[in-house]
């Protein structure tokens, strides 16, 4: 049985028994309608939740929403997605980021399937057994989904009380104090009230410029009485991120296709459609040994930022003719390109900077 300990002391000061209710009254008239949520009223789809979750990790609200759209519409139920090939679920993803989260969730689908019968399990400790669930989303979906008091802690929500209650230890080694603060909170309406805290980190208290004045807990929170909400939470400084380089390759045939390959299933980009490129390096390097023999103009270059890194390509185009084969281990797109492929933004970005097909090609000389 989940029991509130009312009794946790952070900085002196005891968790406030009223906060919940405040919170939750502020939210049952400010609630954002979200493609993903249920109405006030209304039982949340596991399904849903799963995959908003899952598309949410890492990635803002706005940018989730017509790729949720897209994937409720080719994917109504867990079942479809399921049944459906992990390439189109890799296609449906592109541009998205983060694609180990393509993966688990083709994977996770598989096995909700497979193992749960096509029912999403009701505990943390179930849902935690499932491909590309850690402890945070496996919070979210037992709280909204189920309404299991438990809770879920991510970036909002460790904002919102670092600040309540001036939580001074960086993160990410004060997580389990937020942690059991949160615990502390959670109602009856655990559900809602998981919800709230995001609506309240996400429109509210913000990083950079918080509405102190019409949050539910302003009477509450040490840091605006402070003065010192943009303090918080505490983090470590940041290492500085070393800049990787590396060459990108755009070759197309007389009828349109383009050269490209799959990516190693482990790795960066794991699994995802990729034009030739060259190794990652953190030294620039002047010559690279593109993947066939044509003539090859240099387009410039483009910036892309990973989690841990940037990354420049300086980009090269040729034009082929149409007896040439593709080079191990790469293929040939269909003649309207790589479009319908898994290609994530960065060789989106590299096929945008290739510049325009050299029409004399299109006459398909070999």
């Amino acid at each position: 049985m989940f029991i509130r300990d009312m009794s946790f002391v952070v900085n002196e000061r005891q968790v406030d028994p009223f906060l919940d209710k405040m919170l939750l009254d502020w939210y049952d008239r400010n609630r954002r309608v979200l493609p993903w949520r249920a109405l006030a009223g209304q039982k949340a789809d596991p399904y849903r939740v799963w995959l908003s979750e899952i598309m949410l990790q890492q990635t803002g609200v706005k940018t989730v929403i017509p790729y949720f759209d897209a994937f409720t519409a080719r994917f109504p139920t867990v079942e479809n997605m399921a049944r459906a090939e992990r390439d189109e679920v890799l296609r449906l993803w592109a541009g998205l980021g983060y694609y180990s989260r393509a993966r688990n969730l083709h994977a996770c689908a598989v096995e909700v399937v497979e193992r749960h019968g096509g029912r999403f399990p009701d505990s943390v400790d179930a849902l935690l057994k499932l491909p590309g669930i850690g402890a945070y989303t496996a919070g979210a979906i037992a709280s909204i989904a189920f309404d299991r008091r438990v809770v879920a802690v991510d970036g909002n929500v460790e904002r919102v009380l670092s600040r309540v209650y001036q939580v001074e230890e960086a993160m990410p080694k004060a997580r389990p104090m937020i942690t059991r603060l949160a615990e502390a909170l959670v109602p009856e309406r655990a559900g809602d009230f998981a919800q709230s805290l995001m609506d309240l980190g996400a429109t509210i208290c913000t990083p950079k410029n918080p509405v102190c004045a019409v949050c539910p807990w302003t009477n509450a929170c040490g840091a605006r009485k402070a003065g010192t909400m943009l303090e918080y939470p505490k983090k470590l400084a940041k290492k500085a991120k070393v800049m990787r380089y590396g060459a990108a390759f755009v070759v197309r045939r007389a009828d349109g296709a383009v050269l490209i390959g799959t990516r190693a299933e482990k790795g960066l980009l794991g699994g995802m459609v990729e034009v030739p490129n060259s190794a990652w390096t953190v030294e620039s390097v002047e010559a690279f040994a593109p993947p066939l023999h044509a003539e090859w103009r240099h387009c410039g270059s483009v910036d892309h930022v990973f989690t841990h890194f940037p990354l420049r390509l300086e980009v090269y185009a040729a034009e082929v003719g149409m007896k040439v084969k593709a080079p191990a281990p790469y293929r040939w797109s269909s003649p309207n390109g790589p479009d319908g492929e898994a290609l994530p933004t960065l060789f989106r970005k590299v096929l945008g900077a290739s510049g325009p097909f050299d029409t004399r090609f299109q006459r398909g000389s070999g």
